[in-house]
């Protein structure tokens, strides 16, 4: 008895041995394993995560504004330019996005009596576009409507001695395009074209002659029109101003506590 109790403790200790170095290289394969397994993991993990380096983001468009398009150039010029205007305030087109597209008109006939009458008419028309990842930035697509506008103003019909030129010293692009047109008369035509940023403006400006009036000087039409086309872009920029706060009154000017 005490043999086959001996004998049956020496099988089981045989049979553990097995046992306990199946577990031990299970527990070293799976060690191999597992720090394979982790270091695929954080392979994995650190792919997926975004690299230290700052992805290239698309170029915020500088505009986030346009001005009231009838604000645009300053009362006095209208004046100037629209003489006894219908209304000097202006007449605003509709849009559903002021902020996007707006324009504004004047005309007026100034008459003189024996000396005739002198036609004029104004328009400015002012176009913001925003960065959009699927079409570039505000600029780029400023850039690419500025440079379609200038041929189409080269290309309106009934248009006679059309005369494209660079109107330097406005904006980032500028280019004037004068044309005459025979309606109801002679007209002198004016369009002025610039860009700011990724804000294109396009300003008409034509007059004519009535009852015997001299005709528009064509040289002088020009040189008003850009005038007027400076302030508009100014004016681009000072609507994208940051506002100020109103300054509180000075302790000087509140009463005293006596």
């Amino acid at each position: 008895m005490h043999r086959s109790a001996s004998r049956l403790t020496r099988v089981l200790a045989c049979a553990a041995v097995p046992v306990i170095l199946t577990v031990a290289g299970c527990s070293s394969d799976s060690g191999k394993d597992s720090g394979t397994g982790s270091s695929k993991k954080a392979d994995a993990s650190s792919s997926a995560k975004p690299s230290g380096k700052p992805s290239s983001t698309l170029e915020k468009a500088k505009y986030a504004a346009l001005p009231e398009p009838c604000k645009a150039i300053a009362a006095k010029t209208i004046e100037s330019l629209v003489p006894k205007a219908k209304d000097a305030n202006g007449t605003a087109a509709k849009s559903n996005d002021l902020s996007s597209i707006a324009s504004c008109t004047w005309n007026g006939l100034d008459e003189a009596g024996l000396k005739g009458s002198q036609y004029r008419w104004l328009s400015i028309s002012l176009v913001r576009y925003d960065s959009l990842a699927s079409v570039g930035t505000g600029s780029k697509r400023a850039e690419g409507e500025y440079a379609k506008q200038v041929e189409k103003a080269k290309t309106v019909e009934g248009a006679e001695n059309v005369k494209p030129e660079a109107a330097g010293g406005i904006g980032d692009q500028a280019t004037s395009v004068t044309f005459t047109t025979k309606k109801d008369g002679d007209f002198f035509n004016n369009t002025i074209l610039a860009r700011t940023q990724n804000v294109v403006i396009t300003l008409d400006y034509n007059g004519a002659a009535y009852e015997g009036a001299d005709a528009p000087d064509q040289a002088k039409l020009l040189q008003d029109a850009i005038a007027a086309m400076k302030e508009a872009v100014a004016s681009v920029d000072a609507a994208n101003q940051p506002k100020q706060p109103e300054q509180a009154p000075s302790a000087s000017a509140s009463p005293s506590a006596s």
